[in-house]
């Protein structure tokens, strides 16, 4: 079947440049692939020539598949015949994605996860459950989803757009002023019969679960997140001490720090200016490594000073919540 990796990057500059970063990591690991990379965007004036010479570049209408991650309730409308697998923008790829595909084929609709009966997520789950009369919930982050176009596909997706207009009345909470994709996509595929395949860290990882360190050489293809026992922030609920994933979400903050930082600056001086790896590294140790971590340092150093003399400073808002 054809292959093919999508992502989705509109209303704003930032997801553009996010979606490029993938792009790059992408092509870097798939160069002699059958599988195309898709970008469905509403600002195609913003991708560079060295990613849009090489992959499908979609441009579509502001608000034609809706908002923030109501977009992601889409795929269904945005796929090719064949296998997709859709990819957050805010993810790098850190190795081939053959067999992602592999172990996802003859799915209609999945996410790499586990079910949830009760507890909070986004909502009370047992209060979800009750409401839709399933016995249990997919659990998962939606930094990845993958779909077969087909009527399966169609029926999960028509579903999950009707969940989202009656978000709040059922008692989801939203993300970032928005219904979350997650929880809606999450119902609509129990009711349908659709399943997760098992979490065991090697197709994605974020840091919700892996909080105690990161290991990350994207051009030798090295990710490694912890989940440290006897780290001050270790997840006692989360069954992996470590995750080999070769696919990396930069949630939230993560991409305005380390590693990313490091690996999109590696990635655009060996993509645009085809400089040597060697010499990359050197640049980019120089320009980005160095002052973010001397910053960090100084700023570790003084924190404690600068609240005592003036308190906590007000938290900036972020990029991502749309007013």
């Amino acid at each position: 079947m054809k292959r093919q990796v999508i992502t989705i990057a509109t209303g704003k500059k930032l997801y553009v440049d996010l979606a490029v970063n993938l792009a790059r990591s992408f092509l870097l690991w798939h160069k002699t692939s059958d599988i195309s990379f898709q970008l469905i965007t509403d600002l195609p004036h913003e991708v560079p020539a060295d990613v849009k010479t090489k992959i499908q570049l979609v441009s579509i209408q502001k608000g034609e598949i809706g908002e923030g991650f109501s977009t992601k309730l889409h795929l269904d409308k945005l796929i090719a015949e064949g296998q997709t697998l859709f990819i957050d923008s805010d993810c790098l790829v850190y190795r081939n994605l053959e067999f992602a595909f592999e172990r996802f084929k003859g799915h209609a609709v999945s996410v790499v996860g586990g079910f949830i009966a009760e507890g909070e997520w986004f909502g009370d789950v047992k209060h979800v459950c009750r409401h839709f009369g399933i016995r249990h919930m997919p659990k998962f982050n939606g930094g990845v989803y993958y779909l077969e176009k087909g009527e399966k596909a169609n029926r999960v997706y028509q579903t999950a757009r009707e969940i989202e207009r009656d978000y709040d009345s059922i008692g989801f909470v939203r993300l970032r002023n928005r219904p979350n994709d997650e929880v809606i996509i999450s119902v609509a595929m129990e009711l349908h019969g659709e399943t997760p395949i098992s979490d065991d860290g090697e197709i994605m990882a974020e840091f919700v679960n892996f909080k105690s360190g990161v290991k990350s050489d994207l051009l030798n293809n090295v990710a490694e997140l912890y989940n440290d026992p006897v780290h001050k922030e270790y997840q006692p609920n989360w069954p992996l001490k470590v995750a080999r994933p070769a696919i990396v979400h930069f949630l939230g903050h993560y991409h305005q720090t380390l590693p990313y930082l490091k690996e999109v600056s590696l990635l655009k001086y060996v993509s645009i200016g085809k400089i040597p790896n060697v010499l990359a590294r050197v640049i980019t140790y120089l320009r980005v490594t160095l002052p973010k971590e001397s910053v960090g340092m100084v700023k570790n150093t003084f924190r404690p000073l600068y609240h005592a003399f003036f308190g906590a400073r007000k938290i900036a808002k972020s990029e991502r919540i749309i007013d």
